[in-house]
């Protein structure tokens, strides 16, 4: 479609009849397939008409189309130099040049056209993270969930977290934010002991710093030393008491050491300030039946049903809602509720991790 548009518009120009007849030649045999013959009408247009732009970039964009970018940027380069508002080219050749590796030449070409993806792609490759981070979430907005653009942008936030947290250990060695950041880099990698270390350490220099304690927390939780996560996620419930994740955090623990009282009121507490998050329901389901609360236990159970439907957790409360039933005389119900869950946890253990 685009070369048949700029054929017609050559009727416009004067050029002379060579160049049209290869124009036209060219642009019959690229809807036709025939890329090779194309590409040679095109060359022999541009060489009947040298200072026709339009020539150069149908060249260039039909290299492009082949894969071969290389040849592509030097007809592309030489049609911006005759009529350098042809946006067409400045795309054709950003894409080319990025793909060859000139990820900073390829920059100007891709901004003016706003082709944020291989905008963020470039910007990623010359460094710029934070610019990279803005395009691709842009680009994210107009194609949500693209796996490209979840891909790069997850890359490009890694990169400037890593080169954010290099300039921290540089700048301030021995600070409890390095010391934060190194604990948060052991627990990622489950070395558990090092992450309490250095969690330790930046709550000893500053323990006015939020969600130390939630950070220590975890780590205990992780080695499943459950009284001394209460403990952590006690403190920094007390220190955010509108934090969700803390109540949360808390209320797993409780639930863990077997108080299942205490475990629910935080649990409710958890949803209140963060409403229908499906593992603090769960979780609450689990509680309230400890505690003999089986309409609490029935109602959160079914939410997270409703909330997550195919996954493994909502598989786990098919599971707990059919202990619930078998407990108050229901067998259909929780008949139905076993056939749910072995009909869930089939689907998921076979999906592709």
């Amino acid at each position: 479609m685009k070369f048949a548009i700029l054929f017609f518009s050559l009727a416009l120009q004067s050029v002379s009849p060579e160049a049209a007849q290869h124009m036209q030649t060219g642009v019959e045999a690229h809807k036709q397939g025939r890329l090779d013959l194309a590409i040679a009408e095109f060359r022999k247009a541009t060489e009947a008409a040298p200072n026709l732009p339009e020539a150069f970039l149908d060249l260039g964009e039909v290299y492009a189309e082949t894969g071969n970018y290389a040849a592509a940027i030097a007809p592309l380069k030489r049609a911006l130099e005759l009529n350098p508002e042809l946006d067409g080219a400045h795309l054709q050749l950003g894409y080319a040049l990025l793909a060859q590796g000139y990820a900073g030449e390829a920059i100007p070409h891709l901004e003016r056209v706003r082709a944020l993806e291989a905008l963020g792609v470039a910007q990623i490759e010359t460094g710029l993270y934070q610019e990279a981070i803005a395009s691709l979430s842009a680009a994210l907005v107009k194609r949500p969930n693209n796996p490209d653009l979840l891909y790069y942008l997850g890359r490009a936030s890694g990169l400037l977290s890593k080169k954010t947290i290099e300039t921290l250990i540089r700048a301030h060695p021995d600070s409890a934010r390095v010391h934060e950041a190194m604990g948060e880099n052991y627990f990622a990698l489950r070395q558990m002991p090092q992450a309490e270390q250095e969690y330790r350490e930046a709550w000893l220099q500053r323990p006015d710093i939020p969600g130390l304690q939630l950070e220590l927390g975890l780590v205990y939780a992780g080695t499943e030393q459950w009284d001394k996560a209460e403990e952590a996620f006690r403190a920094e419930a007390n220190r955010q008491p509108g934090n969700a994740e803390a109540a949360y955090r808390l209320g797993t623990a409780l639930l863990q050491r077997g108080k299942a009282q205490e475990a629910r009121a935080e649990l409710q507490r958890a949803d209140k300030l963060q409403p229908d998050m499906p593992e603090t329901l769960y979780s609450l389901g689990k509680a309230a039946l400890l505690a003999g609360e089986f309409a609490l236990a029935e109602k959160s159970w079914t939410r997270v049903v409703a909330l997550e439907k195919e996954t493994s957790l909502a598989a786990q409360a098919h599971f707990g809602l059919a202990g619930l039933y078998r407990k108050q005389g229901k067998t259909a119900q929780a008949q139905h509720e076993m056939q749910e869950f072995q009909r869930l946890q089939s689907s998921t253990s076979s999906r592709p991790n």
